[in-house]
């Protein structure tokens, strides 16, 4: 009896083990940003907001949010997997730097837009 209870100790920590090791390896690595990746997004997003496409899309489109991300999957090095979404009512512009010294940003694609069905969530309003 004591060695049932041994081994389903023993396997049921192997199993959550590989869940951590596996989620950590397919997912976290490739797309949670590092302490240091989220100081060079925050500096990414700055640049945006000064960017001369981020500058005219405001002017026609209300923006309601601007959000960071990476996907080292996607290809490319160091800062070619780094990406900064605009949200506006009607489109979601991604943009990332022009070259590697990210010395400017610049949009280079974009997609649909939640907020051209919903409302913005602030202020938390039913």
């Amino acid at each position: 009896m004591k060695f049932k209870i041994i081994l389903i100790l023993l396997i049921f920590s192997v199993a959550v083990n590989l869940f951590i090791l596996g989620k950590w390896l397919l997912v976290d690595q490739w797309y949670e940003p590092s302490p240091d990746e989220k100081t060079v997004l925050s500096e990414m997003v700055q640049k945006t907001i000064e960017s001369e496409d981020y500058k005219r899309i405001a002017n026609k489109e209300k923006v309601i949010a601007i959000d960071t991300g990476i996907d080292k999957k996607k290809g490319g090095g160091f800062p070619y997997y780094f990406g900064v979404s605009v949200r506006t009512d009607k489109q979601t512009y991604i943009f990332s730097c022009s070259d590697e010294q990210c010395s400017k940003m610049e949009n280079g694609e974009w997609t649909y837009s939640i907020y051209q069905d919903e409302k913005p969530q602030l202020p938390f309003e039913k």
